[in-house]
């Protein structure tokens, strides 16, 4: 069976590559259902976190290994106990980059309608992340927020809570990611924070809620200190410690929080505004790639991530 996996190289440096002789899954037994892969979508920390030895990636000896959990393929096989699919449905799993993947149907997975481009789908993942973030969040009418960091994640989490009727700022070092925010519009004010930006542009205590999906080290107390006495602080990347200074969260009696990826809600809720044109995908959607570029565009991810957001493989 096909796979994307991770390996280490002699020289202890990781890479992602297609191999041809990954265990192939067993037949789906119970409510599992088995799906062929047709596009699976990079989830750009995860994969970027494990091909560079981050805070959940795989050990050196659990090496080679596949990760990732955005795929999109066609039933081809049910279980004995499956009642809500079909051989022929087009399903979004959470799932490695796998040929086949056999799964739950009460897992973590959506059918997806006819009307939902399946590319945009494999990138329903890191668009849950986003949704699960704003939720737990707990953003409301009017308030404001800011949101650290204008990868996909960030990108889709100003979309999500500007539909939830904040009031959207964005930060990015990176000025392409912050001409896509502002053609796609959802954000009310957009900072670059290179260099002395941070300190010109975003002011103490302004801000009701802060979503940082940047991850920068060293950077607690400055998000701390521009959110609003009892302000909410979302915690989405990766990072080893959490460091701040304890009388600076003790003065703004801060809410610091953390999430565990997205359920099964959150997908329905991201498939249902997808639906309506609330949030969209395909302005983030840079590539779709066969998987014979999938090497050259690991090694991008590894090296140079600012480079990538949306990425599909098309398994077809």
């Amino acid at each position: 069976m096909r796979a994307l996996v991770t390996r280490l190289r002699p020289d202890k440096k990781r890479e992602k590559l297609l191999v041809d002789d990954w265990p192939a899954p067993p037949a789906p037994t119970g409510n599992q259902v088995k799906s062929r892969t047709l596009y699976s979508g990079i989830t750009n920390g995860t994969e970027h976190n494990d091909l560079t030895g981050g805070n959940y990636a795989h050990p050196d000896d659990a090496l080679p290994a596949g990760w990732g959990y955005q795929h999109v393929g066609r039933v081809i096989e049910t279980g004995p106990d499956v009642t809500q699919l079909a051989a022929g449905d087009l399903v979004y799993v959470n799932a490695d980059h796998m040929e086949f993947v056999v799964a739950r149907e009460n897992g973590l997975l959506i059918r997806l309608p006819p009307d939902v481009d399946p590319t945009h789908a494999a990138l329903f993942g890191m668009t849950g992340v986003a949704m699960h973030s704003c939720r737990h969040a707990d953003l409301r009418m009017g308030e404001r927020v800011l949101i650290a960091g204008q990868g996909f994640i960030g990108q889709m989490a100003a979309q999500i809570a500007n539909a939830m009727g904040a009031r959207v700022a964005v930060c990015e070092i990176d000025r392409r990611r912050l001409e896509l925010a502002r053609e796609i519009g959802a954000a009310e004010e957009i900072f670059d924070v290179a260099g002395d930006g941070w300190e010109r542009q975003i002011a103490d205590r302004a801000f009701d809620a802060l979503i940082d999906a940047a991850g920068v080290a060293g950077m607690e107390d400055r998000l701390i200190r521009a959110l609003k006495h009892r302000g909410r602080l979302m915690l989405i990347a990766g990072r080893f410690n959490v460091n701040y200074t304890f009388n600076l969260g003790q003065a703004h009696e801060i809410n610091i929080r953390q999430n565990t990826g997205y359920d099964r809600d959150d997908l329905a809720n991201v498939c249902r505004l997808v639906r309506r044109g609330l949030i969209r995908i395909a302005p983030l959607l840079q590539n779709v790639l066969p998987l014979t570029g999938a090497r050259r565009t690991y090694d991008t991810l590894r090296d140079s991530p600012h480079q990538l957001l949306g990425t599909v493989f098309d398994w077809q």
